[in-house]
C-alpha cells in the first residue's frame, strides 16, 4: 500500500510548512473469520484455507475430548467441516464463526448419540499428541500426566458438562456463546460450566479423589 498524501493548502494559506501531510504505512490486518467465509462464498477458496488452519486444531481437540473416540472424532470433524462447506452459500455473519463453527460440530456430535445409542467413551486419547516439541523433557512429561488426569475425569463427568467446558475452553467461546450452541439458557450453561470447571479442578489437584468427584 503507498503511501496516502493530503493537499494541506486552503484558500487562506497552508495549514503547515509542508504541501502535503503524508500517512505512514497502514499496518496489514488479518481479515477476521466471517469476512473469509464471504470471501470462500464468493469462490476464494484460499479464504477457506485460511480458516481452516486456524480452527482445524481446537476443533479436533473438542471432538476428540467430547466423543473420548478417536475414530468418533476423525468422521465428526470431517462431517462438520463437510457442513461448512456445503453451507457457504447461505452463509450469513449473524455470530462469530467460531460459534457457528462449534455449534455445527456440536450438532453432529448430538446426532452420532442419537443414531448411535451404544456409542460408549473410549479414552484412547494421546496426551502427548499436541505437546510443543520445544518443551524439555521433565515439562513434557508433566504435561503427559496432568493431560492424562483430565482425560480420565472428562470421561467420568456427565457430558452436558463436559461439552460446556470444552467449549469454553477449546473454542473459546464465552457463557452466552455456549449457550447458543447447546440450546440452552444462559443459566444452565454456566451451571455446567461451573460444575465441570469445579471437578476438573479438583482432579488436577487430587487425583486421587478424582474419580469420586467426577462421578459425583
Amino acid at each position: 500500500m503507498t503511501a496516502i498524501a493530503i493537499n494541506t493548502r486552503s484558500a487562506s494559506g497552508p495549514l503547515c510548512e509542508a504541501d502535503h501531510l503524508a500517512y505512514a504505512r497502514r499496518m496489514s490486518v488479518e481479515p477476521d473469520d466471517s469476512a473469509l467465509m464471504l470471501r470462500y462464498r464468493d469462490g476464494d477458496t484460499a479464504a477457506f484455507e485460511t480458516i481452516y488452519l486456524r480452527h482445524k486444531d481446537p476443533l479436533y481437540r473438542y471432538l476428540m475430548r467430547l466423543s473420548l473416540h478417536r475414530d468418533t472424532a476423525d468422521d465428526l470433524f470431517q462431517e462438520a467441516w463437510g457442513k461448512i462447506i456445503n453451507s457457504r452459500h447461505s452463509y450469513r455473519p449473524t455470530a462469530k464463526f467460531s460459534t457457528f463453527l462449534f455449534r455445527v460440530a456440536h450438532n453432529c456430535f448430538i446426532d452420532y448419540i442419537r443414531k448411535n445409542k451404544r456409542h460408549t467413551a473410549e479414552t484412547s486419547i494421546d496426551p502427548d499428541l499436541y505437546a510443543d516439541p520445544a518443551d524439555e523433557p521433565d515439562t513434557v512429561t508433566e504435561i503427559h500426566l496432568a493431560r492424562r488426569r483430565l482425560d480420565a475425569c472428562l470421561s467420568q463427568i456427565p457430558p452436558e458438562q463436559r461439552d460446556a467446558f470444552l467449549l469454553h475452553e477449546e473454542a473459546g467461546l464465552s457463557i452466552d456463546e455456549i449457550a447458543l450452541v447447546t440450546g440452552v439458557n444462559r443459566e444452565t450453561a454456566k451451571s455446567r460450566l461451573r460444575y465441570a470447571a469445579a471437578k476438573l479442578k479438583v482432579a488436577l489437584i487430587q487425583p486421587n479423589v478424582a474419580d469420586k468427584s467426577c462421578r459425583s
